[in-house]
C-alpha cells in the first residue's frame, strides 16, 4: 500500500512547489511534456514483451474495449445535453474511459483478490488500458488538442507520431525474435520510474479546491461515469450473462478506477481544460478510496 503513500506525497510536493518563486508557471507543462515523450515510451517498451494471452483471460481483455465505447457514448451525449465547449468534450473523451488500471490498480487488486488477481490485471492493463490509451488516445489529442477542420492525413500523422504509439508498435515488431540485453532493461527501468512522480506532482501543482462554476458538472458527470457508471455496467453485464469468476471480479474493479494520471497529463498538454482534466485525475484518486472498497462489498 506504499503506493498510496507515494501518490500524497508527490501531490504534496506538488501543491510546495506551487507557492515557492523558484518553480516558474509553467512547471507542469514541464514535468508533463517530459513523462509523456520520455518515461512513458519506455515504460511501454519495458511491458510489451511481458504481454502474454490465452482464451480464458479473453474477458480482461474485452472488457476495457467495451467499457470505452460506453463512455465515449455517455459523454457525446451528455455534452450536446449540456452543451459543453469543445475542450471539456476532448478532456472527457479523453480521461473519462482511461484508468489508472496499473499504478492504483496493482495494490488494490493485490489487497482485495492476493496474487491470483494480478494476471487478470496485467491483461486489462495491457491490452486494455494501455492500447487505449494509445490509439484512442492519440485520436482524440489530433482532433480536440488544436481548433479547425479535421484532416484525416493529420489524423493519422499524429497518432502513428505521437511517442507512446511509436513505443507500442517498436515494442510488438522487436517481441518475436529480439530479446532485450540486461543493459537496455535496466535503462528502460530508469527512464521510466520518473513516470508517476512527475505527473503526480505536476497534479498537485495545479490542483485546486476552488474550481470554476463552469467545471463543476462536466466534472460530476465525469466522476460519475468512471467511478460509478462503468463498473456498475460492466458488473450487469456480467450477471446478465451469467459470467462469474475472479476474471470477471478483478474486470469489474479495474473498470472502477480512478482517471488515468497519464490521460490527465496529455489533457493538459494539449492544452484541454487543464482545471478540469486536473481535477478529474485528483478528485478521482481521493474518491476512489472510498468507492473501490464499496465495489468490492457489492461483488
Amino acid at each position: 500500500m506504499e503506493s498510496f503513500v507515494l501518490i500524497g506525497v508527490f501531490v504534496f510536493l506538488g501543491r510546495v512547489f506551487r507557492r515557492l518563486k523558484a518553480f516558474p508557471p509553467d512547471t507542469p507543462q514541464v514535468l508533463n511534456m517530459f513523462a509523456l515523450y520520455v518515461s512513458l515510451p519506455a515504460l511501454i517498451l519495458l511491458k510489451v514483451p511481458h504481454l502474454s494471452f490465452s482464451r480464458d483471460l479473453l474477458v480482461a481483455a474485452a472488457t476495457p474495449w467495451a467499457l470505452l465505447v460506453f463512455s465515449v457514448v455517455l459523454v457525446l451525449a451528455a455534452a450536446r445535453i449540456g452543451g459543453w465547449p469543445r475542450p471539456v468534450v476532448g478532456v472527457l473523451l479523453l480521461v473519462v474511459p482511461l484508468g489508472n488500471t496499473s499504478f492504483m490498480g496493482v495494490p488494490m487488486i493485490q489487497a482485495f483478490f492476493g496474487e491470483a488477481g494480478l494476471p487478470y490485471l496485467i491483461i486489462y492493463d495491457q491490452f486494455g488500458t494501455l492500447l487505449i490509451f494509445a490509439i484512442h488516445g492519440s485520436l482524440i489529442l489530433a482532433m480536440f488538442g488544436q481548433e479547425g477542420s479535421l484532416k484525416l492525413v493529420s489524423v493519422a500523422r499524429k497518432v502513428l507520431l505521437f511517442p507512446p504509439t511509436l513505443a507500442l508498435l517498436a515494442g510488438f515488431a522487436l517481441r518475436p525474435w529480439w530479446t532485450y540485453p540486461e543493459a537496455l532493461v535496466s535503462a528502460l527501468q530508469s527512464i521510466s520510474a520518473p513516470l508517476i512522480p512527475l505527473v503526480m506532482t505536476a497534479v498537485g501543482y495545479q490542483l485546486r479546491w476552488r474550481l470554476p462554476r463552469r467545471v463543476l458538472a462536466p466534472l460530476g458527470f465525469g466522476l460519475g461515469v468512471k467511478l460509478l457508471l462503468a463498473p456498475l455496467a460492466a458488473l450487469l453485464v456480467f450477471r446478465l450473462t451469467g459470467m462469474e469468476g475472479l476474471a470477471v471480479e478483478v474486470s469489474v474493479l479495474e473498470a472502477g478506477m480512478p482517471p488515468m494520471v497519464t490521460a490527465g497529463a496529455l489533457a493538459v498538454a494539449a492544452g484541454l481544460a487543464p482545471e478540469l482534466a486536473v481535477a478529474l485525475v485528483g478528485l478521482g484518486i481521493i474518491l476512489a478510496f472510498a468507492t473501490l472498497p464499496l465495489l468490492y462489498l457489492l461483488l
